[in-house]
């Protein structure tokens, strides 16, 4: 049953905020009393995250936020057994997802939103250029049929992608796609401003599209990566392969999992043999004193836990 799991919401809203550390404080304190955990980014623009608590705590957050100002946070929940965060952080940044430019205002202008249920249609037609606005290593573990990857390593290099491949095609129509649509929403702002005429995004990202397309009608292949522990979900949102290699961050695939660079908690194929002395002692002691506290009973916030720990 949902209740048994913890409810995961997504959102974001672009927004004007004036007093960000009145703001701050106010969202953390909530979240801690309520023993919310997970990641909230507040800049001038706007809010973005992605939080984990029970059913109610989440529900309570989201009447917090409206009386705030936020009342079209583009929601998408997910669940999940164990508590897909290991803390809480609140982060002020200069934007809620970085693009370094001033002339997108997503507040105001953004593309066409198309819903999942209208999506294949559009991107199946041939006259659609189709687009991934993620970062390579999000690409890699899953996409649309047909879609093309930009290579980019971070969103700021969309900028430069648009400019060396798609100046000819301002008059094209173009459908954009993103992990939870708020990277589309800016980069389509973007784009209408340099005059780009027909473009369209997935309303709600790829996560509202795995919600809401069966798996027998979707055109996505892979698995998508997610900013949180559960690190990617397949169709109709279900738990994904993917882990974390906690030295480097990185998703590995069951593959990658099963090689000799693997260590658990302490190297993977794509960091083995670069990772420093000091890391490594570091990551060891640990892993250590997670085995330690297992065996013991104790507390670690790096131990699985479920809705009935609270």
């Amino acid at each position: 049953m949902i209740n048994s799991k913890f409810t995961i919401l997504t959102f974001y809203q672009f927004k004007q905020i004036k007093d960000l550390l009145s703001l701050k404080s106010r969202i953390s304190d909530f979240c801690k009393f309520n023993k919310i955990k997970g990641t909230i980014i507040i800049a001038e623009e706007g809010i973005n995250g992605t939080i984990a608590g029970t059913s109610q705590s989440i529900k309570n957050f989201q009447l917090e936020i409206k009386k705030i100002g936020f009342e079209n946070l583009n929601p998408k929940y997910s669940y999940s057994k164990f508590m897909p965060f290991f803390r809480l952080k609140v982060r002020p940044k200069k934007e809620i997802v970085t693009l370094r430019t001033k002339i997108a205002d997503p507040e105001n202008i953004t593309g066409n939103k198309i819903k999942p249920e209208n999506w294949n249609n559009l991107i199946t037609d041939n006259n659609t250029i189709l687009i991934d606005v993620r970062n390579d290593f999000e690409v890699e573990m899953g996409s649309f049929r047909g879609s093309i990857d930009p290579k980019t390593k971070s969103f700021t290099e969309f900028k430069s992608y648009l400019k060396d491949n798609l100046s000819e095609a301002k008059d094209k129509k173009i459908a954009m796609f993103c992990t939870g649509g708020i990277r589309c929403e800016k980069i389509s702002s973007y784009m209408i401003k340099k005059g780009f005429k027909n473009v369209n995004q997935l309303h709600g990202g790829i996560l509202n599209y795995l919600e809401k397309i069966p798996e027998k009608n979707s055109l996505w292949d892979g698995e998508c990566f997610v900013f949180d522990n559960r690190v990617s979900v397949k169709n109709e949102l279900k738990d994904g392969t993917f882990q974390l290699c906690h030295a480097c961050r990185a998703p590995l695939s069951k593959t990658q999992i099963k090689s000799k660079k693997y260590q658990k908690g302490i190297s993977c194929p794509k960091c083995y043999g670069k990772i420093s002395a000091a890391k490594k002692k570091s990551l060891i002691d640990r892993n250590k004193q997670i085995s330690i506290a297992k065996r013991k009973g104790l507390y670690s916030p790096f131990i699985k836990q479920t809705v009935s720990d609270l």
